[in-house]
């Protein structure tokens, strides 16, 4: 089993902190809760496909959003389990364009239930058609928010030369590569490295 380094947890409480202030940011408009929302922060859900370490961090990051939720206690363990097992799988995906799909789907199938139990109280007719029409009217929003700004992260945080290391799942304990062959990075923790080293673009 991988361990965390100093670098895994740093890079976890970044984006803790980075998806918990931009959760707070879009709740003062209103967009962070409900079956109809925009949370800009879940463009980050795709990071675990490139940062594994980046899964707890989100995990985080979405327990102390939901401490604001309207739907309390609920939400604070729903919510926080849909996107863990949603980083999980971000982990395992084959190919960078069907990273953004665990947290369309998984938040759909565990928070529409959610949302319908909030409103109807019982498993019911009523409940079964409002966790449909929740998944319907939630799901278009999550895609646009980690297709359009989740694809825009993992084509330019390759680019970025100061998480190279990172990407390159070196240790603290491990020399980086070479600077000329920073493009051919390999992710101990992932089972899909070439698919990861192709967002670097061809070899230098």
């Amino acid at each position: 089993m991988r361990r965390f380094s100093v670098r895994d947890l740093t890079l976890a409480a970044m984006v803790a902190a980075l998806y918990t202030v931009m959760g707070y940011f879009a709740n003062i408009f209103g967009m962070t809760f409900g079956v109809i929302q925009c949370r800009f922060a879940e463009a980050l859900t795709v990071l675990p496909f490139l940062f594994p370490a980046a899964a707890p961090g989100l995990a985080a990051g979405c327990f102390l959003t939901n401490l604001l939720s309207p739907y309390g206690p609920l939400d604070w363990l729903l919510g926080t389990l849909a996107t863990a097992i949603a980083a999980w799988l971000t982990m395992k995906m084959p190919k960078w364009y069907l990273a953004a799909l665990p947290p369309i789907l998984v938040n759909a199938l565990i928070l529409s239930p959610m949302w319908a139990w909030t409103d109807v109280g019982a498993v019911s007719s009523a409940f079964w058609v409002a966790c449909g029409w929740n998944a319907l009217t939630f799901i278009p929003a999550e895609a646009l928010v980690c297709y359009v700004l989740g694809t825009l992260l993992l084509k330019l945080l390759p680019k970025i030369s100061v998480l190279k290391p990172a990407l390159a799942g070196t240790s603290s304990t491990q020399p980086l590569p070479p600077a000329g062959k920073a493009s051919s990075f390999r992710c101990a923790s992932s089972p899909h490295k070439d698919e990861r080293a192709s967002l670097w673009g061809p070899r230098q």
